[in-house]
């Protein structure tokens, strides 16, 4: 009642809401008590980026073998708009134009299933952020990893992009295993 207050909605759309989120994944329910943010352990995380490369490496496959040029459009304002966050220091819009980034790169390969698994990957990599706090990686070196995805989709290059797509999601794993042993409230 208190949320449904807060946010000026009635109780059922709340409750909707929520129970999406539980099926999602991102919450939990224990009975008698109420629903909470769920932690990602190290498994967890690590199942998450192996989702998220085999996704996106499909993604990848059908742009290249689509509209390659529409696709690199995109994602060139997407680099783009992760420079200009590099550049005013802003670690919470780099880290949203990041996801801004792998949107795009999914949402070009034309498929919905693929942009419905992204999107929930997605939400659940949003949560260990918090980890990357302390162990981010440079933001020069960050827009220059896109960068480098970019450029082998622009050349039509899918090997080259695959060895780069796996190494950033596992640079990524990395520094977020080094952090927090959980993602999530704690």
């Amino acid at each position: 009642m208190e949320l449904a207050a807060r946010f000026g909605v009635s109780r059922g759309p709340l409750r909707e809401a929520m129970q999406r989120l539980v099926a999602e994944g991102l919450l939990r329910g224990e009975r008698h008590r109420g629903l909470f943010v769920r932690d990602l352990g190290e498994a967890d995380v690590r199942d998450v980026y192996t989702a998220r490369l085999a996704v996106e490496g499909a993604a990848a496959g059908l742009i290249l073998a689509g509209d390659r040029g529409t696709a690199v459009a995109r994602l060139e304002a997407a680099v783009a708009g992760m420079a200009v966050a590099a550049e005013g220091g802003d670690p919470v819009a780099l880290a949203d134009a990041d996801q801004a980034f792998h949107t795009e790169l999914v949402a070009a390969s034309g498929s919905p299933r693929l942009r419905r698994m992204a999107e929930g990957l997605l939400v659940e990599t949003r949560m260990c952020l918090a980890a990357l706090q302390d162990t981010a990686p440079d933001a020069a070196e960050l827009v220059a990893e896109h960068q480098g995805l970019l450029d082998a989709l622009r050349a039509g290059d899918a090997e080259r992009f695959r060895v780069a797509l796996q190494a950033h999601m596992l640079d990524a794993l990395r520094r977020i295993l080094v952090g927090p042993a959980t993602c999530g409230p704690g």
